[in-house]
């Protein structure tokens, strides 16, 4: 009669956390940063079509790292309980905080009770009235949730990107200024030599996903969407400028 060895509860949960760290470092980074007009979210992402940045609701974007159809369904699943939550309510019910209560609920669940957990980490950003009202939440493969301050980094060598956030990001920059921080952090793990899958200078417009949650949308675009995605050619334009106005 065969024999089933006994695991315990301690080490099925780390290896589990194992696993999913691994898959999530296999991406590109993406970066959340936050500056005077919004937030900007910016992918290291060289596919057109395939996004890891996207709209949630009125005032609040996501983003993701990780395997693409499992951050795809949940980006899905975010939608629907915000439209949900804001037709049955009031648009302005409808919350960044929320909406990571929920996704760390479903994350949680997933990472105890299924036998693989989700190989993903997400970014719920939302712009408010000042920068100091801007809210970015980080969310893990295992239910844990964090209020990040300002800025945070995700995916791929994800440490190095962040060390070099927390060295060149100020409160109140412009968007070219934050777009250069982004991409000279993104850059970091390619020019330390930890990574050589891609060479530095190749981090360009090209291969840049972008998009911003305008703080004065109403009067800017007329518009409660706050979310805009920027062209390469609106990227490109950001980065000759050198970071200036």
């Amino acid at each position: 009669m065969s024999q089933q060895f006994y695991v315990s509860p301690e080490q099925v949960m780390k290896d589990r956390a194992d696993f999913a760290r691994k898959g999530i470092a296999r991406g590109r980074s993406v970066v959340v940063l936050g500056y005077g007009g919004g937030v900007a979210l910016v992918a290291e992402n060289p596919s057109p079509t395939l996004h890891k940045i996207g709209e949630i609701y009125d005032r609040i974007g996501f983003a993701a790292v990780g395997k693409y159809n499992e951050f795809e369904s949940l980006r899905q699943a975010g939608v629907r309980y915000a439209d949900v939550r804001g037709y049955s309510y009031d648009r302005s019910d409808v919350s960044a905080r929320g909406l990571a209560s929920v996704y760390a609920q479903s994350l949680g669940t997933v990472f105890t009770a299924e036998q693989k957990p989700f190989e993903v980490e997400l970014a719920v950003a939302e712009v408010g009235a000042t920068q100091a009202e801007d809210h970015i939440f980080r969310l893990t493969f295992d239910g844990s949730i964090a209020d990040e301050s300002g800025y945070l980094a995700m995916g791929g060598k994800a440490e190095i990107v962040q060390q070099k956030l927390a060295d060149t990001w100020e409160p109140g920059a412009t968007l070219a200024q934050v777009l250069k921080w982004a991409v000279d952090a993104l850059q970091a793990p390619h020019q330390d030599g930890s990574d050589s899958s891609n060479g530095a200078e190749s981090l360009g417009a090209a291969n840049l996903e972008m998009a911003v949650l305008e703080r004065n949308v109403v009067e800017v675009r007329g518009t409660h969407r706050a979310f805009r995605r920027l062209g390469p050619d609106a990227v490109q334009q950001m980065l000759a400028s050198g970071g200036g106005d």
